[in-house]
């Protein structure tokens, strides 16, 4: 069969544009992401109020991840 020989390529969403949109800004991007990011560690602080052990465990775990990481 034709094309079987050539690799797949993978769907990147920011090939994926809607008719009648314009892609979106550098600006209007940082800006939803500094959103996003409030809003994780905003969860993460209610998480560790929440579920102090439990984010006591993860936070130990994370710090046993970086002492044993190779630059």
């Amino acid at each position: 069969m034709a094309g079987q020989d050539e690799p797949r390529r993978k769907a990147d969403p920011a090939d994926r544009v809607d008719p009648g949109t314009e892609p979106e800004s550098a600006d209007e991007r940082r800006r939803r992401r500094a959103q996003f990011l409030r809003e994780l560690n905003e969860a993460r602080e209610l998480r560790e109020r929440v579920q102090p052990r439990r984010a006591r465990a993860a936070r130990m775990r994370q710090q046993m991840r970086m002492r044993t990481f190779r630059w």
